[in-house]
């Protein structure tokens, strides 16, 4: 049965290298390279995939559309603007497989994909069974974007669509603290699956450790919720097991080369099981055993020829 799922957010130039030296160029963002995984993760069982976002009508953003075609994208929600860019980052990785990000994206289009009265995304909403955005998503709309969004977000879920809901936090790219709180927690109550990554849980919530930041995330009001918890097994808490909370394994990785969009290639993964009807347990191992297969190659979006037995 096809399952067809938009995913809303942002995609950005990349240069990866280090500064003043020999750089390569590429393209990604959170919810982008979600998209991908999904969709390769989820072709063979029928998963459809469509980016909403915004792109200028220069070169560049020319350049991008072709290349996610060239990924079996739906671009139909994209929405192209006279005058705008898409945004820029720089990656830089260390010896370890760290990364760190330098961003110029203030100006970028995705900012205003709701600036007119109806966006690609909700005209087509009705076509869609599933919803999938990030913390990102939520810091780079305005906040009149914003409230679309949820406005969206509540409108699936009413007629039975699958929100799913990742906490990406980037502290950087909220004014401050408490609104980022209210915004997720918005986030939450409208979602119907929540993708935790506790630390990122912990930085958003302030609370003074992990295991507390965890715990909080365990109270969550979002119907199926799972928390990302790095090497340690990833708690799982389903509809299908109501109050119980299992555990589904990572898997162990020989070298880390990039960490790169682990969370993204879970994400990934996670969705077109779940979406196939997989039980949220055995879709969470297959997630990350996606995560682990990407952070042993350079890059947020991996060859798919090293994918061929997950895909």
């Amino acid at each position: 049965m096809t399952r067809r799922v938009a995913v809303i957010g942002e995609c950005m130039l990349e240069l990866k290298g280090q500064a003043f030296g020999p750089m390569t160029q590429g393209y990604g963002g959170d919810t982008f390279n979600t998209a991908v995984y999904l969709k390769r993760c989820g072709d063979a069982a029928g998963v459809q995939v469509a980016y909403a976002t915004a792109l200028g009508d220069d070169g560049l953003s020319t350049g991008l559309l072709e290349r996610w075609r060239d990924q079996g994208i739906d671009t139909r929600l994209v929405r192209r603007i006279p005058g705008r860019m898409p945004g820029l980052y720089l990656i830089e990785v260390d010896p370890a497989g760290e990364r760190s990000f330098h961003y110029w994206r203030d100006t970028a289009a995705a900012k205003a994909y709701f600036d007119e009265a109806v966006s690609p995304l909700e005209h087509h909403a009705e076509d869609f069974d599933a919803l999938y955005l990030s913390g990102i998503t939520l810091a780079v709309l305005p906040p009149a974007g914003r409230e679309r969004l949820f406005a969206l977000m509540e409108r699936l879920r009413a007629r039975g669509a699958q929100v799913v809901f990742d906490n990406n936090f980037r502290p950087r790219l909220w004014p401050d603290r408490a609104a980022a709180r209210a915004a997720f927690e918005r986030a939450f109550s409208l979602a119907t699956i929540a993708l935790v990554t506790a630390d990122d849980h912990q930085a958003l919530t302030g609370l003074d450790s992990l295991e507390a930041a965890i715990a909080h995330a365990q109270s969550l009001p979002t119907p199926e919720v799972l928390i990302k918890r790095g090497a340690s097994p990833t708690l799982v808490h389903s509809v299908q097991a109501p109050g119980h909370w299992a555990e589904a394994p990572t898997e162990e990785v020989a070298r880390v080369v990039d960490t790169t969009a682990a969370g993204d290639a879970f994400a990934g993964g996670y969705l077109a099981r779940r979406l196939a009807g997989a039980d949220a347990v055995s879709a969470a191992v297959f997630g990350n055993r996606v995560a682990a297969r990407v952070i042993q190659h350079p890059g947020a979006i991996i060859p798919i020829e090293v994918m061929g037995d997950l895909v």
